[in-house]
């Protein structure tokens, strides 16, 4: 389990070119480096990244899979749109696969599960300390990472590797929302004693409590977001998938 949670935090250095290609370009749509709708050129992408056109054709059709890129007919990628239907669905999904993940974690989740997890809070809490709760948080690379390596440690426990991988894929998604909400507004949400909170109920296996505030978390979190969208002028679902 260790090897596939330090899989999905990145490529290792002895890893395929794809897989490096794949992760390089999956941290810039997620950080809003492009534009929602922006066409991705391989010719383009190789000169900026020094990779080939064929690990990065891989890439983009991984990433194409996974709903961050837009396959055209024979006319290339583009970035996929923000839309306030997709944010939904993608709560939606986030909702059932991850408090699924958690409660797999709850029963399954050993010593091993226990001491990452704690050790993955406390990381993050260092973090937190150190920034100022002027700025999104979301826009912080170094949050970002270890927000995320958080909640990947939550459901760490689980017995079920494809739950990790498709709950990580969406927590993905979310991600570039949260991002692209951020570089919009101007007030913050410091999440760490809803953290806390989420991480006692977890260890103490209360799976109830952790799974209602696990919900709670997420819906906050989308809440937020849509607010932050509301003012824009966003395309509809449909026009999004178009």
């Amino acid at each position: 389990m260790d090897k596939l949670i330090s899989s999905l935090m990145g490529a290792e250095a002895d890893a395929p070119l794809t897989d490096h290609a794949y992760y390089k370009l999956r941290a810039a749509i997620i950080r809003c480096e492009f534009e929602p709708g922006a066409r991705l050129k391989v010719e383009l992408l190789s000169g900026k990244y020094g990779f080939s056109s064929s690990p990065l054709r891989e890439a983009l059709n991984r990433l194409a899979h996974e709903g961050l890129v837009l396959a055209l007919d024979h006319r290339g990628f583009r970035v996929a749109p923000i839309a306030v239907g997709a944010l939904n669905e993608l709560t939606h999904m986030r909702l059932l696969l991850e408090t699924d993940a958690l409660a797999s974690a709850i029963k399954h989740g050993g010593d091993e599960w226990e001491s990452r997890v704690v050790a993955a809070f406390h990381r993050l809490s260092l973090v937190e300390r150190r920034l100022s709760p002027e700025g999104p948080l979301a826009l912080n690379d170094d949050w970002s990472d270890r927000h995320k390596n958080f909640h990947l440690a939550l459901f760490s426990g689980s017995n079920s590797t494809m739950l990790l991988r498709t709950a990580e894929m969406f927590f993905v998604q979310a991600e570039r929302y949260r991002r692209f909400s951020a570089l919009h507004r101007r007030t913050s949400r410091f999440k760490a004693a809803e953290h806390q909170t989420l991480m006692n109920a977890a260890l103490a296996r209360k799976k109830a409590d952790a799974i209602g505030l696990l919900r709670t978390h997420i819906e906050k979190t989308t809440e937020n977001v849509a607010a932050a969208l509301a003012g824009m002028k966003l395309p509809d679902h449909q026009e999004a998938l178009s």
